[in-house]
């Protein structure tokens, strides 16, 4: 667990100059590297000028409304994370303008030990039509956009329920990466009370503690790892646990999240989640490894299609997707609940 032991590195592929390109990127179901994806983008040619010229780039291309940032103080050193207590976050929100923000950012890049600053996930389009307009990913050309700005901070290890494009607009971004059957040696926090939307690891990546988390060494061991400068981008497919650090006291990131291959007005993977919590977790053991077995057939197929012996007409909640089934689906669970 120390630099003698860093993860291996994430595979670099060519950069895909077609969407065909990128599935092949995709079936592979690893992460990659995508060195100069975005190489050409004004933003990035800004910020290779200095902190100052991405920051006079973002601004005066315009901005439409507040923004809300949060900070932690220079004790935290960039973490964003739970209290110690775990009954809250070390770090405050609040809603200003992002000209404002960007000023102080400069402002804390001479301070030894600066407060964690970061505006996150805020919808390029609606934000920065400008920055929108100029630089865009041809690849995933109805995705919005996100554009996520800070200084040297640490965001632990969470998972999307999405797929993934990360691209590195100026600083320098460090993502260690999990796979999903690693879940259990990463020690997942609580699910009422959250930092990124879902579960973060409760593991600090850079100082774990391995009498508390034992089974993290199993995780590191699986681990890979890349730096990106800017220009770079990363490919993290769906349900990847990623933790990720700012390097460089003005940080800038454009992600892409968007789903493929569900069909609409399918029910969402985690609110199932949730109700399975809700209905077997506390059932006694032998009563789980009956549901389990009957997962196991009905939603995992582990028999195959358990549809497939009834006529068509009779298939019901088996039948084929489409949105008139999830309907009746969502009917029947209400009326089940009340």
């Amino acid at each position: 667990m120390t630099a003698a032991s860093a993860p291996r590195p994430i595979a670099e592929l060519p950069v895909p100059a077609t969407k065909e390109a990128l599935d092949e990127i995709r079936a592979a179901g690893r992460p990659a590297v995508l060195r100069g994806l975005v190489t050409d983008w004004p933003a990035v040619k800004a910020a290779r000028q200095g902190d100052e010229a991405i920051v006079r780039y973002i601004v005066e291309g315009g901005v439409t409304r507040p923004v809300v940032a949060i900070g932690a103080a220079p004790g935290e050193k960039g973490r964003f994370f739970y209290n110690a207590d775990l009954t809250g976050f070390n770090f405050r929100k609040g809603q200003g303008r992002l000209d404002a923000f960007l000023a102080d950012l400069l402002r804390a890049a001479d301070i030894a030990d600066p407060p964690g600053m970061a505006v996150q996930s805020e919808a390029i389009g609606e934000l920065l039509p400008a920055f929108a307009r100029d630089n865009r990913l041809a690849l995933l050309p109805e995705v919005e956009p996100r554009i996520w700005i800070g200084n040297r901070i640490r965001v632990a290890p969470h998972f999307d329920i999405k797929e993934n494009i990360a691209c590195c607009i100026a600083g320098r971004r460090r993502f260690t990466v999990f796979p999903p059957e690693q879940t259990a040696n990463l020690y997942p926090g609580p699910f009422e009370l959250t930092p990124a939307g879902t579960p973060v690891s409760m593991v600090d990546l850079a100082n774990p503690d391995l009498a508390a988390h034992p089974r993290f060494e199993q995780a590191w061991a699986e681990a890979r790892q890349a730096t990106l400068e800017p220009g770079d981008a990363i490919y993290l497919p769906y349900c990847w646990w990623h933790g990720v650090e700012s390097l460089a006291p003005v940080s800038i990131l454009v992600n892409y999240w968007w789903t493929e291959g569900q069909p609409q007005g399918i029910g969402s993977p985690y609110d199932a989640l949730l109700h399975a919590i809700l209905s077997y977790r506390h059932l006694p053991p032998e009563q789980r490894a009956v549901w389990r077995r009957m997962l196991d057939y009905y939603v995992f197929e582990d028999s195959g299609d358990p549809g497939a012996h009834l006529p068509e007409h009779a298939r019901g909640v088996m039948g084929p997707p489409q949105p008139g089934l999830f309907d009746r689906i969502r009917s029947i669970i209400r009326s089940a609940v009340g």
